[in-house]
């Protein structure tokens, strides 16, 4: 390297050197001034793939801080998945309650899924009251008040009246507006490309 080239790569590090000198003053100025501490509504919804994949990351780091997490499936039934086998090895840690039964185009039955869904509502809300809890995932409830099946506003009332510092994780495609005002952290995957329209059917440990 030349005496120019190295003078120029000084003069580079340097610029980058204090340009995130800079970013790292903004950053941790940002960071000391969030003071505040709750339990948060989180709502991962949105047409792409991941929406329940990333509730259940959420309820793996709970469990990585010996915290208890309930897990409610409003539309899933008793479907044998790799995050439910795993999520159970963590003992009674980890609650798990599949109390749908299957997609509404399979059951084509609105009373029966109406019936389902509240019974899986009831769980659901005695999760809500506990404060033994730190994360309640309410999995495809979005599909339920899309459908009309639960009254959208008990719903709220039963999340916001939960104990304070108690987590809640909501999933499903067409979140309502009023879910979505109510939230603190809305999440909406963008389907971009997808292998089912490759003909690639659902496999074990991606999907399932």
């Amino acid at each position: 390297m030349s005496n120019a080239q190295h003078s120029t790569a000084e003069q580079d590090a340097a610029r980058h050197k204090e340009k995130m000198r800079k970013r790292k003053a903004v950053q941790d100025q940002e960071v000391a001034s969030k003071t505040v501490e709750k339990g948060l509504l989180l709502v991962n919804t949105g047409p792409g793939k991941g929406k329940s994949t990333a509730a259940f990351g959420l309820a793996l780091r709970m469990l990585g801080y010996d915290r208890r997490v309930v897990v409610v499936q409003f539309i899933k039934g008793a479907w044998h998945t790799g995050e439910r086998r795993a999520l159970e090895r963590f003992g009674d840690l980890v609650e798990w309650h599949s109390m749908g039964e299957g997609f509404t185009w399979e059951t084509q039955d609105r009373a029966r899924d109406v019936a389902a869904c509240e019974r899986a509502w009831q769980v659901a809300k005695q999760a809500l009251a506990r404060p033994d809890v730190a994360l309640v995932v309410l999995d495809e409830l979005n599909i339920a008040l899309r459908y009309e099946y639960l009254d959208i506003e008990q719903v709220l009332a039963d999340i916001a009246a939960r104990p304070k510092a108690q987590h809640v994780v909501v999933t499903g495609r067409n979140a309502r507006q009023p879910l979505l005002d109510a939230a603190d952290l809305v999440t909406e995957m963008t389907l971009v490309k997808h292998h089912f329209k490759a003909g690639i059917k659902a496999q074990e440990g991606v999907e399932f």
